[in-house]
């Protein structure tokens, strides 16, 4: 079998070659009209864009409760942070700002259970999420709810 002899599906359709010269009908402008914003190359116009008209999601005036202004953030700190303590250490969140593990106290300390606990460690934070409970249990440590 050679490819010159293979025939046409039926259902094929020949892709629309757009300004290749004066033969195909639609050289020039390429399909595309004369001037504007769409017959740029590169263009993208996002859906929401209005021409420059102030766009509808600035002009419905905003209402309703919006849980962001309440939301309490708390610092995150993974179980692969603490491995830089020795056993038996108390990790408490004035030590953690201390060294600098952690910039801004905010609401709290999160313990989350990112990577692997080496240390027999007693955690005090704010919160712990359940995995990383009981990886610092399974290393002989406690996590304390301040």
């Amino acid at each position: 079998m050679k490819l010159e002899n293979l025939s046409k599906s039926p259902e094929a359709k020949t892709r629309k070659r757009v300004g290749r010269g004066p033969g195909s009908g639609m050289g020039k402008t390429a399909t595309r009209g004369e001037n504007g914003q769409k017959s740029r190359s590169g263009v993208s116009i996002s859906p929401w864009f209005e021409g420059g008209q102030t766009p509808l999601y600035r002009r419905v005036p905003k209402r309703g409760f919006n849980n962001a202004r309440f939301r309490t953030e708390y610092a995150t700190i993974n179980l692969s942070d603490l491995n830089r303590f020795n056993d038996g250490d108390i990790v408490t969140p004035e030590l953690l700002k201390e060294l600098g593990i952690v910039k801004k106290q905010l609401a709290g300390i999160k313990v989350l259970a990112n990577g692997n606990l080496e240390k027999k460690v007693t955690v005090r934070a704010h919160r712990f999420s359940s995995k990383a409970v009981t990886k610092i249990e399974e290393k002989g440590g406690t996590a304390e709810v301040i």
